[in-house]
């Protein structure tokens, strides 16, 4: 499966050759993706199957550990890059936050409310509220950009989506940290 277009957009934000975090990588397409690119990446599953196949390739490290159930196994590592899709443990967010070094990105895809008309998941416990993941970095990280769309391909769902910088970073001078409530689209500094 190819890397998601929206990380793959908004991935080189990542300080170069900085170290990435991939949680719930699954087979790793987003690891594989930041490795070729040079970056040294940490790749967290519980599915000890799908990280089996990342095992021997070159500048990253799978962990199989259940983060659900266990303790966050990467306090108080931070890295140039976090980044999660696909996937949505709300306990998780502090960890996700904290673990976003300084200069650094997160990048966050995944099901929002309203893709229960599309397919799976439609457990609203494992779909984003409106504007959810903008609360989620308020006064944390500075948006970049963010959305709240409905996706036609590979197959029609509703995702929310959002790259937030570190706040300290240069680079993220005239960006808001705190973009409006119920922000739809795409926010650009």
């Amino acid at each position: 499966m190819a890397p998601s277009a929206w990380v793959t957009r908004w991935g080189e934000l990542a300080p170069a050759r900085g170290r990435v975090l991939d949680v719930a990588c699954g087979h790793g397409r987003h690891a594989r993706w930041f490795a070729a690119r040079g970056h040294a990446v940490d790749a967290l599953d519980r599915n000890a199957e799908a990280l089996a196949s990342l095992s021997g390739v070159i500048n990253i490290t799978p962990l199989h550990a259940d983060i659900e159930g266990g303790p966050w196994p990467y306090a108080p590592r931070v890295y140039a890059g976090v980044v999660v899709t696909n996937y949505l443990h709300r306990a998780l967010f502090t960890h996700l936050l904290d673990a976003v070094a300084p200069g650094g990105v997160l990048i966050y895809e995944t099901f929002a409310l309203g893709n229960e008309r599309y397919g799976r998941p439609s457990n609203p416990d494992f779909l984003l509220q409106p504007g959810e993941l903008l609360e989620v970095v308020r006064g944390r990280l500075a948006v970049r950009a963010y959305e709240d769309v409905l996706l036609a391909a590979p197959s029609p769902a509703r995702v929310q989506r959002i790259c937030a910088l570190h706040a300290t970073d240069s680079a993220c001078a005239g960006l808001t940290a705190n973009p409006p409530r119920g922000s739809s689209g795409t926010i650009r500094g």
